[in-house]
């Protein structure tokens, strides 16, 4: 079924704002999701709608959040969420990191009692509009085992890196730190499909294409899928991720921090508060003029564009190149939403009383 960004966009934020959420907070969650479904990123757009219903439902969502800034000094920060969500706490803290960096450079904010955030991508491009290359990542629930393990301990701990350019787009490497995200398993299960060989193991350890392997105690697997691809690799930018994200901010990092699926209970031995972002941006004037940089980025871009491939019908994709192509074809055509999806969207609006899809 296909959905039009407008009708779309209104449904969820009359969702958000029947939620609780501010008519600011509603426009701002709507944004980072309808983001994710037009750049292509459907495991985190309004198919994660209902999870944060059900954290709402369960009290561990506050859709009026004091969102402050609790620890500073001239380019860093760190940012308390106030347990509000994560599509609205980031924008915050992106927007202190980018502040930061105008005026000194570059800024840094560490985020913790927050909640998933989204895409990865949409807070770091905020720093490429203002001419500044971007970071963003944040930790999430385990469901990742390190490298000879069988436990799970890390989430799937995005990050991303975005970068201006002159005449080609940004170059926006968005990127899962485990071989896939928790969201492609979710999708391939309403599809009632296997998944590739490498994303997950089961409770034993084994690998496993079965997606609801998870539900019986298996784990997703770091980037790399095994130590002879380079798990260990995944494990270390995991790692990374974690303790930029919580260790730094305050946040619940490993396997204490809290799940994102409503019908498992938080840890009942919390090292933290929440779940953990961490956000930066950097003036690129602050290295070279941003022209020269960009004619160089644009240089970069090019020569890798035109390299050589092993087949002729192949070629090389630059980061975010794909969400770029996906955006454009799908604000003309419409967000496409499988049948399980449209469901479950229109559950929620019978239950908020809201028109549904």
């Amino acid at each position: 079924m296909l959905i039009s960004e407008s009708i779309l966009r209104s449904f969820t934020e009359n969702i958000f704002t029947a939620m609780g959420c501010s008519a600011e907070h509603a426009r701002l969650a709507a944004d980072v999701l309808i983001k994710s479904d037009l750049r292509g990123i459907d495991s985190h757009g309004v198919a994660r709608l209902n999870g944060y219903v059900r954290l709402w439902e369960k009290k561990r969502i506050n859709t009026n959040p004091d969102i402050k800034i609790v620890h500073a000094t001239a380019t860093t920060a760190t940012v308390d969420g106030d347990a509000g969500l994560g599509l609205v706490v980031a924008p915050f803290a992106m927007k202190v990191a980018i502040e930061k960096a105008e005026k000194y450079g570059s800024g840094w904010v560490s985020v913790c009692n927050s909640n998933h955030f989204g895409i990865a991508g949409y807070h770091a491009m905020k720093a490429v509009e203002r001419d500044m290359i971007g970071f963003a990542m944040t930790n999430a629930s385990p469901l990742v085992s390190p490298t000879f393990s069988s436990e799970r301990l890390l989430g799937t701990n995005p990050m991303c890196y975005a970068f201006p350019a002159g005449k080609y787009p940004a170059v926006i490497v968005d990127m899962a730190t485990s071989a896939a995200a928790n969201g492609k398993l979710e999708i391939a299960q309403r599809a009632g499909e296997q998944v590739p060989e490498g994303w997950i193991q089961n409770k034993q350890g084994e690998p496993t294409t079965d997606p609801h392997a998870l539900k019986s105690g298996g784990a997703l697997l770091p980037l790399g899928s095994d130590r002879d691809h380079g798990s260990h690799k995944g494990f270390g930018l995991s790692a990374t991720v974690d303790i930029l994200s919580a260790v730094l901010s305050g946040a619940n990092y490993g396997p204490w921090v809290p799940p994102f699926v409503a019908f498992l209970d938080p840890p009942n031995d919390p090292v933290g508060k929440g779940i953990g972002h961490f956000v930066g941006a950097m003036r690129v004037d602050g290295f070279r003029p941003v022209d020269e940089f960009k004619q160089h980025m644009d240089n970069w871009i090019g020569r890798f564009k035109s390299s050589a491939t092993i087949d002729p019908g192949q070629k090389v994709i630059i980061p975010g190149e794909p969400e770029l192509e996906a955006e454009a074809e799908r604000k003309i055509s419409g967000i496409p939403l499988v049948d399980a999806v449209v469901k479950d969207l229109n559950e929620i609006a019978e239950k908020f009383g809201v028109d549904p899809l």
